[in-house]
């Protein structure tokens, strides 16, 4: 039969070379589109052959490449369903039948596709990954000529396609011993790495080590051929057949640690969306756990063909520390395969897989509260970000968080926290810190000491930022113990307070103090934005607290970090009228003693109680000369 030569359409240039320069990334996705798609062929076959037995494979089902390194060519054969004439038309003149513009401006557009029959289909057998056919169109990226020789089960003619991808392409008959498929490329002059076995193994096990059907290469002049692949996905074996030890091996190959997985989840799930997933939350941090483009790190296969290892559309930057495989074949991607695209069936997978998630850890919490403490110590600061990233699931992981008691020393949850609260306390105190030492150190803390009122310690850097978005949980406020909590008396009163004690008249403490709180003001000016007596403060003279509306002490440091000429706002200086420093201070004021000496002194409280908070002095020049006047009338006295 005589050689038939068809046209492309005007505009299939420009297509091609958008499939060739522009649409897939890297050249070796090639390969795994053509093994791919001969999955797919076997897949097809075995459906077919069902339901019509004359159609069953004798041998088995295989794909198999070869190369020839004197002619330049790739082979990659398969025993699949096969393509006569028809079919060479409709599936390898896609781009051509399928109308140029139409495919162009599905590519400008970037949105969800559908199948070639215009609907999206779940769960076929043998559906294909890829949209408009464009895939086998990969391979003219490497390749200068390629023929696709391939015979139809069930029938006795071959049929062999021809093109360089630009003039068109031919149709012959041509011969082939058996059903299936050979595509033949010739690779261009600079791509013959894809003639190395070494290069299209490592290429194997990267996109196509847990195909179902075996992949092989056949070397030259050798009768056995070499399986690439393992042939095997864990994820799809039934969970009463794979042991822990088998979990940890794919873990740490999959992961590239040595740790044994704090976790491991396996599920499938079947309906409306059909999905498989195994899960591994590690039990150390990653080393790239803080990188700063903080991306997924799980993998993404579709009917076991891997797809890609950053899945952030389906597992959000703050679960970024669980490593692991999804496995769907109900999954809209865009031509390439390489981007996942914006649609209800990624956001369906990424809601349960974040609810699953939350909702083992809260159990392990529960059950097995010591292993979570050393859980939480390696990845809560990571979780804490999905506080002000996640508002849809904020709830679920406030429930799950842990916080540093100031009144045990040891980690506790919110819902801890609220059972243990005074009884008419109805707020949740925090207090933000650069260490813990400083916080467990802060006069701040001193007034609910006294009380027995517990304090949480918020040390991370994000807690600040998690603390602007959360106001809340189970209906208690938070409020920040550095703020200036001027009602601690009506929450809980000391617990070293006598029963007959009286309480000191307000009145006639604020009138004592007066003329010293006039002066501190007047000395301090500007520095500060008001002077008052503390009622919290037990041993410690003097603090620097925040006004309600204030900035709270720990986002101010964060706010100077990122920015040096960032200010921020005076704060209220309070002091401590039963410490016998501002005693002394008051009865100097009223004795009309040397007005040098009370303005040395006021600024030294300052000065004091900025180094509480972990920051120095405004000047440590005036600070030492401050020093050193105060330390030679005290010796000289």
């Amino acid at each position: 039969m005589a050689v038939k030569q068809h046209d492309f359409e005007a505009d299939t240039g420009k297509i091609l070379d958008i499939v060739i320069h522009s649409l897939y990334s890297e050249k070796e996705i090639f390969l795994r589109e053509l093994i791919s798609n001969a999955s797919d062929a076997i897949d097809k076959r075995h459906y077919l052959a069902a339901s019509d037995q004359s159609l069953q494979s004798e041998t088995g089902y295989a794909i198999t490449l070869s190369a020839d390194e004197k002619a330049k060519t790739l082979t990659i054969s398969d025993n699949g369903i096969g393509m006569d004439e028809a079919d060479m038309n409709s599936a390898l003149g896609t781009i051509a039948r399928s109308g140029s513009k139409a495919f162009l401006e599905h590519i400008q557009a970037t949105s969800g596709q559908k199948n070639k029959s215009g609907d999206k289909k779940s769960g076929d057998a043998f559906s294909l990954i890829g949209q408009f056919g464009v895939g086998f169109y990969s391979a003219f990226m490497v390749a200068e000529k390629v023929d696709v020789i391939s015979r139809k089960a069930g029938q006795k003619a071959a049929w062999k396609w021809s093109s360089d991808g630009k003039n068109g392409y031919s149709l012959e008959e041509a011969v082939r011993d058996t059903a299936g498929t050979d595509i033949i490329l010739y690779l261009k002059k600079e791509e013959k790495e894809f003639l190395d076995e070494a290069r299209i193994s490592y290429l194997v096990r990267k996109y196509s080590d847990h195909l179902a059907y075996a992949v092989n290469w056949q070397p030259p002049k050798v009768d056995e051929a070499r399986q690439l692949n393992t042939g095997s996905a864990i994820w799809t074996r039934a969970k009463k057949d794979i042991s822990e030890e088998d979990y940890t091996q794919f873990y740490r190959q999959i992961g590239a640690v040595y740790d044994e997985p704090f976790m491991t989840m396996h599920n499938s799930t079947e309906g409306m969306l059909n999905y498989t997933s195994l899960l591994f939350v590690p039990s150390a941090r990653p080393f790239d756990l803080f990188n700063p483009d903080r991306k997924s790190r799980m993998s993404l296969y579709i009917n076991r063909v891997f797809i890609t290892d950053e899945c952030e559309d389906i597992v959000p930057p703050w679960l970024r520390f669980i490593r692991g495989v999804i496995d769907t074949p109900d999954m809209d991607l865009n031509v390439s395969r390489e981007m996942l695209q914006k649609n209800p069936a990624v956001q369906k997978i990424s809601k349960a897989l974040i609810k699953r998630i939350l909702g083992e850890l809260k159990k392990k919490k529960e059950k097995d509260p010591e292993a979570y403490e050393a859980f939480w110590d390696q990845f809560g600061l990571v979780l804490k970000e999905g506080l002000y990233e996640d508002y849809g699931n904020r709830d679920k992981i406030l429930e799950i968080c842990l916080f540093r008691s100031a009144r045990s020393g040891t980690l506790v949850s919110l819902a801890d926290y609220v059972a243990a609260m005074a009884e008419k306390q109805d707020k949740i105190y925090t207090l933000s810190a650069e260490t813990p030492e400083q916080a467990e150190n802060s006069p701040h803390l001193e007034g609910f000491r006294a009380r027995d009122i517990d304090v949480l310690l918020m040390t991370d850097p994000v807690d600040e930022f998690w603390m602007q978005a959360v106001t809340e949980f189970d209906g208690k406020s938070f409020a920040s113990a550095t703020r200036g909590v001027s009602d601690l008396d009506k929450v809980a009163p000391k617990t070293d307070a006598k029963k007959d004690e009286k309480q000191p008249d307000e009145d006639a403490q604020n009138k004592e103090f007066a003329p010293l709180i006039a002066k501190v003001k007047s000395t301090l000016g500007e520095q500060i934005k008001d002077v008052r007596l503390s009622k919290t403060l037990t041993d410690s003279p003097v603090c620097l607290v925040a006004d309600e509306e204030g900035m709270d002490i720990q986002m101010e440091r964060l706010m100077k970090a990122h920015n040096k000429d960032f200010a921020g706002s005076p704060r209220i200086l309070e002091v401590n009228p039963d410490h016998k420093l501002i005693k002394g201070m008051a009865s100097q004021i009223s004795g009309n003693v040397d007005p040098e000496l009370i303005e040395d002194a006021a600024k030294m409280l300052l000065d004091q109680a900025q180094i509480l908070e972990g920051r120095p002095p405004a000047s440590l020049t005036e600070f030492a000369r401050r020093m050193t006047r105060l330390m030679e009338r005290g010796l000289s006295a």
